[in-house]
C-alpha cells in the first residue's frame, strides 16, 4: 500500500428535517451573522423555512443572497462577495444545488479580502484562510458539500476550478426532505451525476486509495439500489435518503481520487449548449466507460456487481465492461433521459471543437485509467452522437 492523505469532512448531520437544526449548529459554531447563499427556486418553493426558523430562535441575524445561477460566472460570485462584505457576515451558510455549494466555499475564503478570484484557480492556491462554512445540499448529485473543489464559468464556454482543502467545509446537513420535490430529469441526471463521480474515483490513476475505494463501493450500493425509485417515486423517502447519502460519500472518494475523462468530456457540452452538469456526464458515460476498458477492465469487473446486483455476469472482465456501458445507456433511457448527443441540438460539425475544449482539462484527464488523445475525443464524441 502507498502512503496517501485522505480529507473529509469532519460532522454530518444525516437524517430528514435535519435542516430545521441549522440555527442550533451554527450557535455553536460561533456565527452570529450568517450569509447564506443560495437560488431563487430554493426561496419560492419554502425549503429554507425550517432552516431560517431555526436560525431565529437561536437569535442569529442572517441575510439571504438568493441570486445564484446553474454554472455560475465570476460576476455572481464577486456580486455576492459584495453582498456579504456589505452585511459583515461572521460565518456562510451553501443552501442548494452544486452551484450555490461552490458559491458559498468560495465566498467563505474571499470575504476575508486577503485574495482575490483570479489568484485561486487552480491546485492549492488558497494561501489564508477561510470563515466558518456550512454546507445543506438539495439535490443528490454534486456531491460538493463534501469536496474541495469549486467549479466557476469564467468565460462563454469554458470553466476553471479552485481545489484546495481549505474548501472543506466544517459541517453537513444532509435532510432529504429537501430532495423530495425535484423532477423525476433533474434526480435521474444528479444522480447519474453521482455515480459517476464514485467510479470515476475508484478507476482514478492519481491518489486512489482504500478509503476512497470504500467510500465509492458503499456509494455504488446505495445509488444502483435506489436511483430508480427516486426518480419513479418521488416522495419515497427511504430512497431518496439513500441517494442523498450516497452522493456525498461519492462526493468524499472523488475529493481525494479525483474524476477524469467523462467530466472532461462533460465540461464543453455544459458549457457551450448549457446542458446540466449531470446529464452532459450521463451522455458521454457510456462511451468513455468503452473506451477506458483496455486499461481499467479489471476494476469495472469489481464494481459491476455492486451496480448489477444478483445477475450473472461474464468471467471475461472485457465484456463485463461492456455490459456495464450498456446498462447506462439502458438506465438513462429508463429513466427517462436523453440519450445522444444529436438530441440536445449539437450539431456534428461541433464535434471537432468540443473535443479541443475537452482536452483543455489536462487537470482531469491526466486521472483518467488510459491516456486520451484528441482523436480519441472526437471519437467518444462521434459515438455518443
Amino acid at each position: 500500500m502507498n502512503n496517501f492523505l485522505h480529507s473529509a469532512v469532519s460532522d454530518a448531520l444525516v437524517g430528514p428535517d435535519t435542516s430545521s437544526q441549522l440555527g442550533d449548529i451554527a450557535m455553536a459554531m460561533g456565527i452570529e451573522r450568517a450569509l447564506v447563499v443560495t437560488d431563487p427556486g430554493i426561496i419560492k418553493f419554502g425549503l429554507l423555512d425550517a432552516a431560517v426558523a431555526n436560525l431565529k430562535a437561536n437569535n442569529i441575524e442572517f441575510s439571504i443572497y438568493s441570486d445564484v445561477i446553474a454554472d455560475p460566472p465570476e460576476s455572481v460570485v464577486m456580486d455576492a462577495v459584495a453582498s456579504a462584505q456589505s452585511f459583515g457576515c461572521d460565518g456562510v451558510i451553501g443552501f442548494g444545488g452544486g452551484s450555490s455549494m461552490d458559491v458559498a466555499k468560495l465566498l467563505a475564503v474571499l470575504i476575508k479580502g486577503e485574495q482575490q478570484l483570479a489568484d485561486i484557480y487552480g491546485v492549492d492556491q488558497i494561501s489564508g484562510g477561510r470563515l466558518p462554512l456550512i454546507q445543506v445540499p438539495t439535490t443528490a448529485g454534486t456531491g460538493s458539500e463534501a469536496t474541495m473543489v469549486s467549479i466557476i464559468t469564467t468565460g462563454e464556454t469554458t470553466k476553471a476550478g479552485v481545489v484546495s482543502r481549505t474548501l472543506l467545509a466544517d459541517k453537513i446537513i444532509l435532510d432529504a426532505t429537501l430532495t423530495l420535490g425535484l423532477p423525476p430529469a433533474v434526480t435521474a441526471a444528479t444522480g447519474i451525476d453521482a455515480m459517476v463521480h464514485a467510479i470515476e474515483a475508484y478507476t482514478s490513476v492519481r491518489l486512489k486509495n482504500p478509503l476512497s475505494d470504500m467510500l465509492a463501493r458503499e456509494a455504488l450500493r446505495l445509488m444502483a439500489g435506489n436511483i430508480s425509485t427516486a426518480v419513479k417515486q418521488g416522495g419515497n423517502l427511504e430512497a431518496r435518503s439513500a441517494m442523498l447519502l450516497g452522493a456525498m460519500l461519492a462526493g468524499q472518494a472523488f475529493a481525494n481520487a479525483p474524476v477524469a475523462a467523462v467530466h472532461a468530456l462533460a465540461y464543453p457540452l455544459g458549457g457551450n449548449y448549457h446542458i446540466p452538469h449531470g446529464l452532459s456526464n450521463s451522455l458521454v458515460l457510456p462511451h468513455v466507460l468503452r473506451f477506458n476498458a483496455v486499461a481499467a477492465s479489471e476494476l469495472y469487473a469489481e464494481l459491476a456487481p455492486i451496480i448489477l446486483p444478483g445477475r450473472g455476469l461474464p468471467s471475461d472482465p472485457l465484456e463485463v465492461s461492456d455490459l456495464l456501458a450498456q446498462h447506462f445507456l439502458d438506465l438513462a433511457a429508463d429513466l427517462g433521459l436523453q440519450t445522444r448527443l444529436s438530441q440536445m441540438n449539437i450539431d456534428q460539425s461541433d464535434l471537432p471543437k468540443l473535443a479541443q475544449e475537452a482536452m483543455l482539462q489536462q487537470r482531469l484527464l491526466i486521472n483518467n485509467p488510459r491516456e486520451l488523445s484528441l482523436d480519441d475525443a472526437l471519437s467518444i464524441y462521434q459515438q455518443a452522437f
